[in-house]
């Protein structure tokens, strides 16, 4: 009977130690500050983009300015606000009369997200508007495995500055 009563207590204790063990593994990298790797349990809390074991859920929205123009290119940038703050950087050109297409990129902390898109074109007396889908192609640190397609990509064109106000949204694998 002791035997058996060492034997149990032995399993208890195990138990408990393999289940601080994978604890620990999980948040060690959230003590430190670190992203979670994909398809890890750990995620990092303050301010995290939403997100499931592998995917990063954007939500991303920016009021660019030009920064050049080259023919029917126009080059913006500006703050992102969203799931992932940081600068957001669009190169689109005006391809036809109702059709757009667009070199995306999304610089958080951390690294960056890039695309193409393709969209349609509706222009107005003073604003010009469009909307599409974006395809993430490309990632470069934290973000180095991002791949996605069939994201939502539509805006304005401020006709008198060429300003666009742009919103990017869908889910990106890691």
């Amino acid at each position: 009977m002791h035997d058996l009563t060492q034997r149990a207590t032995g399993r208890r204790v195990l138990a408990a130690a393999t289940t601080s063990l994978a604890t620990l593994l999980i948040l060690a990298p959230l003590a430190a500050g670190d992203r979670a790797e994909p398809g890890s349990a750990g995620t990092r809390l303050a301010g995290a983009p939403a997100r499931t074991a592998g995917t990063l859920t954007l939500n991303e929205s920016g009021n660019l300015h030009l920064t050049s123009k080259h023919g029917f290119t126009l080059n913006e940038q500006g703050p992102a606000s969203g799931t992932v703050r940081g600068t957001i950087y669009v190169h689109l050109q005006i391809v036809s009369t109702n059709r757009v297409t667009a070199e995306v990129s999304i610089s958080p902390s951390g690294g960056s997200i890039s695309g193409k898109a393709t969209a349609s074109y509706h222009k107005g007396s003073t604003m010009a508007s469009f909307s599409g889908s974006l395809a993430i192609s490309r990632g470069t640190g934290s973000y180095r495995n991002a791949r996605g397609s069939g994201l939502s990509f539509s805006g304005t064109i401020q006709r008198s500055n060429d300003a666009i106000a742009v919103r990017v949204s869908g889910r990106v694998l890691e």
